[in-house]
């Protein structure tokens, strides 16, 4: 691997600041030791880049470094002195810089180059929070409209509780604090992030907080009325059908929907009617509504156009 800081960065002598720091974080995203423990070509080549990054991000050091005064490793050239000598001298202005608080790149490279041999730690201990992890957790629609506590096994084997609170939607994120990355130095934990999916119910459908269903009634019913069973999330219950109703009407349950959030109030109930035909017409059936055809026509698509 090149010594030269520019050669291990990928990026020309005359390149801008910016450029040098987004060459030295692409460099930090694919070979991060976190991100690839026990590739040690990886973790090789995130060494060298942070040391890269360490000589030019600083305009004193690059410099030198470009005027001969320094070599790749921050030596003295002259008088073969570390560079971190010369960043402990009295009266060197850079002495005890901090990282970039808005660069978590160099965060991370600080800590890497502490464990590694490389900056100094003689000065200071370096303290960081730890990152957040990230996961993903398929929840059931009812745990999803009424909450839950499940666990969740991490990749190491060790299992932590998600505690779902009632309402949570598709997509939502939930954070457990602590639950991340162990912090560097004395510093916290990350936080665990557990984006929850929700996986769909053969019954019920969720739009904002109300439930819709649709459910099947037979022709007796549609023409004659009466009550028929129709499940909801609470459990079984029966609804009065009009007489004389049409597919497509809609029956609505008050309070029979998803609890609002930050409310003791929950959305509602749509059922949404549908007129289902017997698998087979029989006689009886057939010479009764040929009867009624003949007396009781109607067109039902009266008003659209032909």
């Amino acid at each position: 691997m090149s010594d030269d800081p520019y050669t291990v960065l990928g990026v020309s002598k005359d390149a801008s600041a910016a450029e040098i720091k987004k060459a030295y974080r692409r460099i930090a995203k694919e070979c991060h030791p976190d991100l690839k423990p026990g590739d040690a070509e990886a973790e090789a080549k995130f060494k060298a880049a942070a040391a890269a990054y360490d000589l030019l991000k600083d305009p004193e050091t690059r410099a030198r470094f470009d005027n001969g005064e320094i070599d790749a490793s921050g030596q003295e050239r002259p008088q073969q002195q570390y560079y971190r000598d010369y960043a402990e001298a009295a009266g060197n202005p850079y002495r005890g810089r901090q990282a970039d608080p808005d660069d978590m790149s160099d965060i991370f490279a600080e800590f890497m180059r502490g464990r590694s041999g490389f900056g100094d730690q003689r000065g200071h201990e370096f303290h960081a929070p730890g990152h957040n992890l990230n996961y993903s957790l398929q929840i059931s629609f009812l745990d999803a409209v009424f909450g839950a506590s499940q666990k969740l096994t991490l990749p190491d084997g060790d299992r932590i509780e998600v505690k779902i609170p009632a309402g949570i939607t598709d997509g939502q994120t939930i954070r457990l604090r602590g639950k991340g990355a162990p912090g560097y130095g004395e510093g916290p934990a990350g936080d665990a992030l557990v984006t929850v999916s929700v996986a769909k119910h053969p019954v019920f459908d969720r739009q904002g907080d109300d439930i819709h269903i649709t459910l099947p009634i037979g022709i007796d019913e549609a023409i004659l009325g009466g009550k028929v069973p129709a499940p909801t999330i609470d459990g079984g219950v029966n609804v009065r059908v009009p007489a004389g109703t049409s597919s497509g009407k809609t029956l609505r349950l008050r309070g029979k929907g998803v609890k609002k959030r930050g409310s003791s109030e929950r959305g509602d109930q749509l059922i949404e009617l549908t007129v289902s035909m017997p698998d087979t017409i029989d006689d009886d059936l057939k010479q009764f509504m040929e009867t009624w055809r003949e007396t009781h026509s109607y067109d039902p698509r009266k008003g659209m156009p032909s």
